[in-house]
């Protein structure tokens, strides 16, 4: 059971994520292929990427080994599960991305600081200082959500890791621009990579069942979905023969 003032600040802050859906429609986040100096002072991109997502990492880390509740049951799952998605994106991911002359603007760092600051630090605290112990004993292990979440969330991830390593290794060595994405799930969506991502999120929201965890949810669709638009948008204006039929971000929907 939720405290009113936690439960309220989630509420807002989902009101918060559906006018940045909006918004987003509208306005192209301004990194990766869409990356521009207009928005202010830059940054080395992947430096960018490590700085935005070790609060996430940490946040959650912290609440893990010093929650009063964080190993009173099977809740370190949840904590396992986070801190590995947010291990690849922090320290692996940065590493793995090509060196190249991109920058990203500080403004959009800051911007993923507050996601994942907020994010992180309503899902820790809920897991390791709110739920009371025995929340997520055996009586969540033999929910059907629980099976359900976990599922998602291992098939987003794949999906998510063999769509970056792929995007990673579409250019060969020496080549620069981009190129179509062909094969896999690139025939059906311009962006699996962002599909897995949302699964994965969407998996840990049915396994979590609590609403820190549903409102994560919310903000990664608020969040990927525009994202995965511009994407679409970005490739049907660059390469005139880019497939037609692909949708933008799920499978035979949209």
């Amino acid at each position: 059971m939720l405290n009113p003032a936690l439960e309220w600040i989630c509420y807002g802050w989902i009101l918060i994520a559906a006018a940045v859906f909006v918004t987003m429609f509208f306005i192209t986040a301004p990194f990766g292929r869409h990356t521009s100096d207009k928005w202010g002072m830059m940054i080395d991109n992947k430096l960018g990427w490590f700085i935005m997502e070790l609060p996430s990492f940490a946040i959650m880390a912290a609440f893990l080994f010093f929650g009063d509740h964080s190993f009173s049951d099977l809740r370190w799952v949840l904590f396992a599960l986070w801190l590995v998605h947010y291990a690849n994106r922090t320290f692996v991911y940065p590493l793995r991305i090509r060196a190249t002359e991109k920058k990203m603007p500080i403004f959009i760092v800051l911007s993923a600081i507050c996601f994942n600051v907020v994010n992180a630090g309503l899902n820790g605290y809920y897991l390791g200082q709110v739920a009371l112990p025995g929340t997520y004993g055996s009586s969540w292990t033999a929910a059907p959500q629980t099976w359900i979440g976990a599922s998602l969330f291992i098939a987003g991830m794949a999906i998510n890791l063999r769509s970056d390593e792929y995007l990673i290794h579409l250019r060969k060595p020496g080549e620069t621009g981009y190129k179509i994405p062909r094969g896999g799930l690139f025939e059906l969506v311009s962006s699996p990579n962002l599909f897995g991502e949302v699964l994965e999120w969407s998996g840990f929201a049915f396994m979590a069942w609590n609403l820190p965890a549903t409102t994560f949810m919310v903000w990664t669709f608020a969040n990927l979905v525009p994202r995965a638009k511009n994407h679409h948008d970005w490739y049907l204006r660059t390469f005139p023969d880019y497939p037609k039929d692909r949708r933008i971000v799920f499978p035979f929907l949209f």
